[in-house]
């Protein structure tokens, strides 16, 4: 009876000492999260000063750094905007980065040829670069990106995440289709379309006409009757609205023209 006590009075001796040292820790855990929000915040506004200054690569890092390192910040949602907006201003400047080089124009030299050569497109080597004009000069140096295009559009969230390199570059709200019917895979762009046509029934709509819901661009899938376009629609954006397309407003779907060439890989999930 005697050792019973004695085994009764260890046990709860024990689980206290276990409950003491759980305590210890869940505030030695608090702590440590207060002070990775300090810091995220100290970063934070560092990296808020230096894009300010013109240090966009600088500032680029320290948000990445930040978004890798505290995804539980309270303003990881207003660092991850404010990364996507200096990656593209990055993306449209002459600055050198990672997946960049320079290159000097040839005799011979056309943008279509080095766009084609480098996989980008004319229109980023011209928004890079600061040109209006199609015609390029023999010794003239040219910033190119390098890094690899491809997009993920998210059916669920309604979201095209576009990629350089699989590093995240921006993320864009879309439409996808009506009762999820958007095909999931693997495609490709196939074609390219400024203000495009719109087929429908076996009759041309003119891009002109207020029937065309295509909007203003056209990047098609190797998949028939498939692919990325503008709209006549905004207020559908967002939503499953489509007959199966990935639908973007104007603006953003200009700027995404301007950015993929023909063969970027386009990965839809559910």
């Amino acid at each position: 009876m005697k050792n019973l006590k004695i085994i009764i009075i260890s046990l709860i001796v024990l689980i206290l000492l276990i409950a003491l040292v759980g305590i210890i820790f869940k505030n030695r855990g608090s702590n440590e999260s207060r002070i990775s929000a300090g810091f995220a915040s100290e970063l934070n506004s560092q990296a808020d000063n230096l894009a300010k200054e013109g240090k966009l690569l600088e500032a680029q890092e320290i948000y990445k750094k930040i978004i890798a390192d505290s995804p539980d910040f309270k303003d990881i949602a207003q660092v991850e905007k404010k990364l996507q907006e200096l990656n593209m201003k990055v993306l449209f400047s002459r600055l050198e980065a990672p997946q960049t080089t320079m290159y000097e124009v040839r005799s011979g030299d056309s943008l279509a040829k080095i766009a084609k050569k480098f996989n980008t497109t004319a229109e980023l080597i011209k928004k890079s670069n600061g040109i209006s004009s199609d015609v390029i000069k023999t010794g003239e140096k040219l910033r190119l990106w390098t890094g690899k295009f491809s997009c993920v559009v998210d059916k669920s969230q309604n979201t095209l995440t576009l990629k350089s390199n699989d590093e995240v570059v921006k993320v864009y709200l879309v439409s996808t289709g009506t009762d999820n019917n958007t095909p999931v895979g693997n495609y490709k762009i196939i074609n390219k379309l400024v203000n495009p046509v719109w087929y429908k029934d076996g009759k041309a709509i003119p891009p002109e006409s207020p029937e065309n819901i295509l909007g203003t661009r056209w990047m098609g899938f190797d998949i028939p009757e498939y692919g990325i376009h503008g709209t006549t629609e905004p207020e559908s954006i967002g939503k499953q609205a489509t007959k199966g397309c990935v639908r973007m407003i104007n603006k953003d779907v200009e700027e995404l023209y301007s950015i993929l060439p023909v063969g970027t890989e386009v990965t839809i999930i559910d």
